[in-house]
């Protein structure tokens, strides 16, 4: 975090960076620590943790490139296509695949609640990664879906959500996608 800024600053300057504007070097190991102790203060009932991360780096990266290429081409992508998802697969330094735990038959906790406690991690880690100076952004589509895919990454009652990108930001975009008013969200009942 920049000096001289308060959290609730930082909190408020946080802005989704992509994967075009993230560069070496991604969280290493004691940041990504701290990021999974962030997830993991998302508002939990019960205690469930219904989610967890796969971390891609290194290696890892050109098997997700050849993942999302053999996605692309099964969804009807030419090669140019498929290069290209591949590439935006492999770019950041670190990525984090979102898996989802969420027990439906579970006899305490709706399953609205373990959802909200994974978005919750999501954004925990988005926070935090903020905070320790790296950019990040979410990212899904219907990659998420393609059966080999989910294969790579889940086990049974798994559901992948998508991937954070995660690396140390060399440009941001000119701008944050337009916000509504805050109080247009806040209102007394």
């Amino acid at each position: 975090m920049t000096p001289n800024v308060t959290p609730i600053e930082a909190l408020l300057a946080r802005q989704s960076v992509g994967i075009k504007h993230l560069t070496d070097p991604g969280p290493d190991d004691a940041a990504l620590a701290q990021l999974a102790q962030a997830a993991l203060r998302a508002p939990d009932h019960g205690g469930l943790v219904p989610f967890r991360f796969a971390v891609v780096r290194g290696d890892a990266r050109t098997r997700l490139a050849e993942l999302f290429a053999t996605a692309a081409r099964e969804a009807g992508k030419d090669e140019a296509g498929a290069r290209l998802d591949a590439e935006r697969a492999a770019r950041a330094p670190v990525t984090l695949a979102v898996i989802a735990r969420v027990d439906l038959g579970h006899t305490l906790v709706p399953a609205h609640e373990q959802w909200a406690c994974v978005g919750g991690a999501i954004t925990n880690v988005l926070n935090a990664a903020h905070a320790l100076g790296y950019g990040g952004k979410m990212l899904s589509g219907a990659k998420v879906r393609h059966p080999a895919i989910q294969q790579a990454f889940c086990g049974h009652g798994e559901t992948l959500v998508g991937w954070i990108a995660l690396g140390t930001p060399a440009g941001s975009p000119s701008r944050g996608h337009d916000k509504p008013e805050a109080l247009s969200v806040m209102r007394d009942w």
